[in-house]
């Protein structure tokens, strides 16, 4: 089916197929946009031309290094200009990159080195501690490398080697090692899941490549955008972001610490046209003070995601001159995979018919090959009767190859031919996705991944822990935040605020419960803590 009668003749070869890598894009943009902006961080300003000598010269000096195919180079950056050059330099080593989130604690940190046998980390000099101790534990700790900030003062301790310094060793002609199968490993990504322990979510350059021209069409962005980095590019690479903008031109506005005024002063001052971030994000820019804003006279297009918006957030966004489009996707879809995708049909809605539209789940994206909602014990669609819950399935070239040495996990997470998202949701009749509830009790907090079981496990280590049960609760700036119900054995006693330090000396401070309350907890006849119960005891406290 689809071949003619006779193809003799007909091969794939080099003038015809080459795999699909989103490394192309910066190759071509440093010669077709030279001299553009690639990255602005304060007062430093990087052509294309100079990205891709600089992304070249990482990629020689790692290879110089004892960096061989196939190996993993970490991260503990911001959003600062060398980690969009690890993007590109350390898969045209033929490396993969693994971005690891910089809010982790040390043990958690020093688990992905290892899990991932790190050969090099890049880390940021205010985070050297942090690798420090946690390379430290390891057997084999990965050779570090170590970014200081001048933009942000902050200066190299001494100890290990410069980025500039290795970057200065690198060869700005260096012969990118580009893959011979668009199903070659590009990037190495932990997720928390629904357990303590992170999975290695594995991408290839095929669905990368992909991701980096599907989201532009989704966001309506055309020739060169000012791209404002508030994702942090630990996470999901920041929705493959970094790969996509040189196959527009566009420019990186690098912004190491999201606040109002920097926000604002992006736009304002740089021309930012998209950004993209957790709702708390679009909280910082209507709660800015005056004096942190800056006026601008041009629509900033925004992707959100990690919670639905509040309408009356959205009320508040779109006439300080933003447009938001909500998207959906999870760590093994490369970022996002679904926008509400706005049409005519939905121009006459106002208020919150128009936020409750816009707060939809949505639509696939145009590289995958579906989105839907099925029974995920018949593998069948549900109703699209807005009633009828399943569970969010996908697939298609947006789907991660799987969870690295994990491959009963990956086997379970592709039961069917379908990738369980674990996300229960509903279908409207026009075929629009809405979340409905997590299943698994993921908490989602200002963008980053929280596991209820994480948090449940270091509680029933306080000596006067009986059982711990976590849920989420609503919250306005973090959309929701961890909140433990706890029984106290008998005769014991502590205070909230205990119980919450002794989190905050194990945990990363986003998985710290916010508020920790002493109750009976409401159990099944089988023992089970009814979780959807605690949800709606602690909605409102």
């Amino acid at each position: 089916m689809g071949w003619l009668n006779d193809e003799t003749g007909l091969e794939k070869c080099a003038a015809n197929f080459t795999p699909l890598t989103p490394l192309s894009h910066l190759r071509r943009a440093a010669d077709l946009f030279a001299t553009r902006d690639a990255l602005v961080y304060g007062s430093e300003r990087r052509s294309y031309a100079e990205y891709h000598a600089r992304a070249s010269r990482l990629a020689s000096a790692l290879a110089a290094q004892g960096v061989a195919p196939g190996d993993v180079v970490a991260t503990l950056l911001p959003n600062v200009p060398a980690h969009a050059e690890a993007h590109f330099g350390v898969p045209a080593c033929g490396a993969v990159l693994n971005a690891i989130n910089t809010r982790l604690d040390v043990d958690t940190v020093a688990y992905i080195l290892g899990h991932g046998e790190a050969k090099a980390l890049l880390v940021d000099s205010a985070l050297l501690d942090l690798a420090e101790t946690a390379c430290a534990t390891l057997d084999a700790p990965p050779m570090l490398i170590e970014v200081p900030d001048a933009q942000a003062g902050i200066a190299a301790s001494g100890k290990h080697l410069i980025y500039d310094e290795l970057l200065a060793k690198g060869d700005p002609d260096f012969d990118w090692i580009m893959p011979g199968d668009e199903w070659e490993s590009i990037a190495l990504n932990y997720t928390s899941g629904t357990t303590g322990r992170p999975k290695g979510v594995v991408y290839h350059h095929r669905g990368a490549y992909l991701s980096t021209l599907s989201q532009p069409i989704s966001w309506q962005m055309t020739l060169f955008p000012r791209y404002l980095t508030i994702v942090p590019m630990f996470h999901c690479n920041a929705w493959c972001h970094p790969w996509m903008l040189p196959a527009l031109g566009g420019a990186m506005i690098c912004l190491r610490d999201v606040t109002a005024a920097g926000v604002y002063d992006a736009i304002g001052g740089e021309g930012v046209t998209h950004l993209a971030g957790a709702p708390i994000v679009l909280q910082t820019i209507i709660n800015a003070k005056e004096h942190e804003r800056k006026p601008f006279d041009h629509i900033v297009r925004v992707f959100t995601a990690g919670a639905p918006p509040p309408a009356a957030t959205l009320a508040a966004i779109e006439p300080l001159g933003f447009e938001v489009t909500q998207v959906y996707g999870l760590t093994e879809t490369y970022g996002p995979d679904t926008e509400c995708l706005w049409h005519d049909g939905f121009d006459y809605l106002r208020g919150d018919d128009r936020a409750e539209v816009k707060a939809r789940t949505g639509v696939a994206m145009p590289f995958m090959d579906g989105v839907t909602v099925m029974d995920p014990n018949t593998m069948t669609p549900v109703p699209r009767d807005t009633a009828a819950l399943g569970e969010i399935m996908h697939r298609g070239n947006g789907v991660m190859k799987g969870y690295y040495k994990n491959p009963e996990a990956t086997k379970d997470a592709f039961a069917g031919g379908w990738f369980h998202s674990g996300d229960i949701a509903y279908v409207h009749a026009d075929g629009y996705i809405k979340i409905a509830d997590r299943s698994k009790d993921i908490i989602i907090s200002g963008g980053e991944n929280v596991s209820s079981v994480e948090v449940e496990g270091v509680l029933m280590k306080h000596p006067a822990v009986s059982l711990a049960a976590v849920v989420a609760k609503p919250d306005e700036k973090w959309g929701e935040v961890p909140c433990a119900c706890i029984e106290l054995k008998e005769g014991q006693d502590v205070s909230e605020a205990d119980l919450i330090a002794f989190c905050r000396e194990r945990l990363a401070g986003f998985k710290t419960p916010k508020r920790v309350v002493v109750m009976d907890l409401p159990k099944t006849s089988t023992g089970k803590i009814q979780k959807f119960e605690l949800r709606a005891q602690v909605r409102d406290l």
